[in-house]
């Protein structure tokens, strides 16, 4: 990337400043308790550097082109807003990792600098995104004029990657009047249940899902047909499914997150690019300023010329050496050389104002506001270089431009909707299985006549529901063949 942005500014890029990289402030994995915490996005630092303080010298704000683009690196807000695509990429990617869709970033490159030529002040474009940014490679949304939509990361739904636990524990106590008594055989029937429910699922890229559900109750009744009072019940249930067509393998179900990583590669090009966007800007602006500078220094000793010729022609006059006429021109002369020096000035300030506003985030400074900025480079002291004969040139763009990369990876991310497509449009067809036992426990009610052999207590109910001697299995396929299928063929 160094290289890259010092051939754009003729090898005059210093290296670039030590900062803390910006990153969303994700609680680490190992306690589980993170995973119910918020994640925070670090405040931004809205404070110049130091280094601006240490290019003051003598109340003026020295500046050599090394230097503007360190300030650059450190202090432009326009690579500060792009700094958090990075860490929404991020975002992403986790959302992702999860089964989630992705919900795309910004890969555009700000160009709102004023003065720097594009998007700001002498130029009719502005950046057209977000905080002034363009539409990048990546981006999904809408075609030309808004009208067509993208089927970027279309397919078969994709659930959810993260297990799931569910639990459920109820307490209900239900009292019923009777209009008969011979299935209970009292007229009132009174009845208090107690449930603790618990269940897990999870589903899997290869298009597998996993369920395991384990139910439990205490039951106890004022009826002497039930021959156990409380009655324990203990079921276990686990089910397997699997697409084997719409559905079916990594390529429709990790298509999210092949795109989020495409994307996050290329929010990290993208930012590469705002680099180098930025520093040619801050470069175009520095001769803006030095061409102003010197400008003005022309200008100054012009008026000096002009001055010394009108007090020349008015000692002549005097000594009558020449007519009074030349002594008029002289003075429109100077009139005129005032005027060139005070537009001058004023361009000089301005584009000193421009320059300032790029390499610094605040000016609420008065002093540095006030402050005048001094050149140090002069555009006579640049050589031009070659780098080449202009194939190799061209071959060496071709190879590095970071458009072309962010394009191939948009493209790769257009092959995986494509693959994932093309799955949408096969029938569904799912196998299903499951297996599951059922325990039965509780203490013999003194109400009935009935002797019971099951167990007495809750353990006892579950061993029974494990042991295999009232199991409950299935075996299933489900198709669906949606008929002429057009939703699924248009998108593909």
């Amino acid at each position: 990337m160094l290289a890259q942005v010092q051939q754009a500014v003729g090898n005059q890029v210093p290296a670039a400043p030590a900062q803390p990289a910006l990153r969303l402030d994700i609680p680490h994995s190992y306690n589980p308790f993170n995973a119910y915490r918020a994640s925070l996005v670090p405040q931004p630092d809205l404070a110049n550097s130091s280094r601006v303080d240490s290019l003051v010298n003598n109340g003026v704000l020295e500046l050599s082109l090394k230097d503007a683009i360190s300030l650059a690196l450190e202090n432009n807000l326009d690579i500060a807003i792009a700094r958090y695509n990075i860490p929404i990429a991020a975002a992403d990617v986790l959302r992702t990792q999860a089964g989630g869709t992705f919900r795309g970033v910004n890969t555009g490159v700000v160009q709102n600098t004023p003065g720097g030529g594009v998007g700001g002040f002498g130029s009719s474009s502005s950046g057209a995104g977000a905080g002034g940014t363009t539409g990048g490679a990546g981006g999904a949304g809408s075609g030309a004029s808004g009208l067509v939509s993208s089927t970027l990361g279309t397919g078969t739904n994709v659930q959810t990657f993260d297990p799931l636990i569910t639990g459920a524990l109820n307490n209900e106590k239900f009292t019923q009047p009777l209009s008969n008594v011979a299935t209970y055989a009292v007229p009132t029937l009174q009845q208090n249940t107690t449930n603790g429910n618990v269940t897990y699922t999870q589903n899997f890229p290869t298009g597998t899902s996993l369920s395991a559900i384990f139910d439990n109750s205490r039951g106890t009744t004022n009826s002497p047909n039930s021959f156990l009072n409380p009655t324990l019940n203990s079921y276990y249930h686990i089910l397997l499914q699997q697409q084997l067509l719409a559905g079916f393998g990594f390529v429709p179900n990790l298509r999210y997150l092949r795109i989020a990583k495409n994307d996050m590669k290329i929010s990290d090009e993208a930012f590469k690019l705002q680099v180098i966007t930025t520093v040619t800007q801050i470069a175009n602006m520095y001769w803006d300023l030095v061409a102003a500078y010197e400008d003005e220094q022309v200008k100054s000793r012009s008026l000096d010329f002009a001055n010394q010729t009108l007090d020349s022609d008015r000692k002549q006059l005097s000594l009558q050496a020449i007519p009074a006429m030349d002594v008029m021109k002289a003075e429109g002369e100077v009139a005129t050389r005032e005027q060139d020096l005070t537009i001058a000035k004023s361009t000089l300030q301005f584009q000193e104002l421009l320059i300032k506003n790029a390499l610094t985030k605040n000016l609420d400074d008065p002093i540095l506001e006030a402050m005048p900025v001094r050149p140090t480079d002069q555009s006579g002291k640049l050589e031009a270089t070659a780098d080449g004969p202009t194939e190799d040139m061209i071959a060496r763009a071709l190879r590095d431009r970071i458009e072309l990369t962010e394009t191939d990876l948009d493209l790769d991310n257009r092959r995986i909707s494509r693959d994932a497509a093309r799955n949408a449009v096969l029938p569904s067809v799912v196998v299903t299985a499951f297996y599951g036992g059922t325990g039965l426990a509780g203490l013999k009610n003194p109400a009935s006549d009935i002797e019971s052999t099951a167990p007495s207590d809750f353990g006892g109910a579950v061993k029974n529901a494990f042991n295999n001697t009232a199991p409950d299995y299935y075996l299933g396929v489900s198709v669906n063949i949606p008929i002429r299928n057009r939703i699924a063929k248009s998108d593909q």
